[in-house]
């Protein structure tokens, strides 16, 4: 993979600063800049976005593959057990991509239990924390 984004959807750019026992402590920018420096090591490009619009990020993974990407790690937030929009997105553009949560959203309110992304997903990462990210670019970083 030579061009992977990462997006992250509403209030994750809150990171660090929101329910750190749940989400712990470190920054959006923090899960960037790790995710960045292990695909530099791979000689890869990381393109990142986060959006508290469902929209914005509808719009984003529409231009994915026009923009030379390869792959995409998503974190939806709350939009995972709400948007048919995004799935539609993602099954338009057939660009392969793992969704990410942070924390263990089957440890949660009921509603949080049904993703409309996971069944489309090449793969879930679900309450290994922020380092959850780290694994999904890692196994795209390795998958050819």
């Amino acid at each position: 993979m030579n061009k992977i984004l990462l997006i992250n959807g509403p209030n994750l750019n809150l990171l660090g600063q929101r329910e750190p026992e749940k989400y712990g402590s470190s920054s959006l920018s923090d899960v960037e800049a790790a995710v960045r420096s292990i695909v530099n090591e791979h000689g890869g490009q990381l393109v990142t976005f986060q959006s508290n619009h469902e929209g914005e990020i509808v719009e984003v993974i529409q231009n994915a593959k026009k923009q030379g990407v390869e792959a995409v790690i998503i974190n939806p937030g709350a939009f995972t057990h709400t948007s048919v929009a995004i799935r539609d997105a993602f099954l338009a553009v057939q660009l392969p991509f793992v969704e990410v949560h942070i924390s263990n959203i089957f440890k949660r309110e009921e509603f949080r239990h049904h993703s409309y992304l996971s069944d489309i997903a090449i793969g879930c990462i679900i309450g290994l924390g922020v380092q959850g990210y780290e694994l999904a670019v890692l196994y795209l970083l390795n998958t050819k």
